[in-house]
């Protein structure tokens, strides 16, 4: 596959065999899937994550699980409207062969933004990035996919060189009373059956709910960025807490 580093998953848990099976399924209807399931809120929140990021030229990133290109494209489209033309090096690392694929396939009509990106097969808990390499790290809607969320930060840690920016949007607990049961209504049960009518698959989305009910509240996801080393963590809700993003810095 032309432009793609391959590397193999070096963790061999049943979890990531697990997610590499879900997501070759849905890796085709994807992206659709995300709009139809966010009302297509999923790119604002997208957008406000690179709002906070605040790209800078020079600054090199490393996005994690992120084998759509979303992340990537949008920091590379940011610093092309600031006029930017000298690009810093853009790396996407996802486990999943077929969700690089499609990012790779969704970028061809676009040279100057697929050109200005890397495609890596890895593991989030075994990055092959060299320490302290990158300025910095993101990664959307895959950290609670990991087998290992404190290995996966770690290799965050391990990458980003001191002053570096760690940046994670994710699925998190509704801080509203009564949008919380409705959420709760929703995952469960609309769900599962638009991924039955979309993607072919149900039990990939009822994966992925169970996904999101079992990762870490914001506060206890917090405190794991915290004892992986970084400082200065903050957190915003996004959409009422339904999704968070949560920013850290390497000292």
């Amino acid at each position: 596959m032309d432009n793609l580093d391959y590397r193999d998953d070096p963790t061999g848990g049943e979890k990531s065999k697990r997610v590499r099976a879900v997501f070759d399924t849905v890796a085709q209807r994807y992206d659709l899937m995300n709009d139809l399931m966010s009302g297509g809120v999923h790119r604002l929140w997208k957008e406000a994550m690179i709002d906070w990021l605040h790209p800078q030229p020079g600054m090199a990133l490393l996005d994690v699980a992120g084998g759509t290109g979303d992340i990537a494209s949008r920091f590379v489209r940011r610093l092309g409207r600031r006029g930017v033309t000298d690009l810093p090096p853009v790396r996407v690392c996802d486990i999943n062969e077929l969700m690089l694929k499609r990012g790779m396939a969704r970028l061809a009509r676009q040279p100057n933004i697929a050109s200005a990106i890397t495609w890596l097969c890895g593991d989030a808990e075994q990055l092959p990035i060299a320490s302290q390499s990158v300025d910095a790290y993101t990664i959307a809607f895959g950290i609670r996919n990991v087998s290992h969320i404190d290995r996966a930060l770690e290799e965050a840690y391990r990458v980003l060189r001191p002053g570096g920016r760690f940046l994670c949007l994710e699925f998190s607990a509704v801080q509203i009373p009564g949008l919380d049961r409705l959420y709760d209504a929703y995952s469960r049960h609309i769900l599962p059956q638009l991924g039955e009518w979309v993607a072919g698959d149900r039990s990939a989305y009822e994966y992925l709910v169970a996904s999101i009910r079992r990762f870490p509240d914001q506060s206890c996801y917090q405190m794991m960025i915290e004892q992986a080393g970084f400082t200065h963590v903050k957190v915003r809700n996004l959409s009422g807490g339904i999704a968070a993003l949560h920013s850290a810095w390497r000292i």
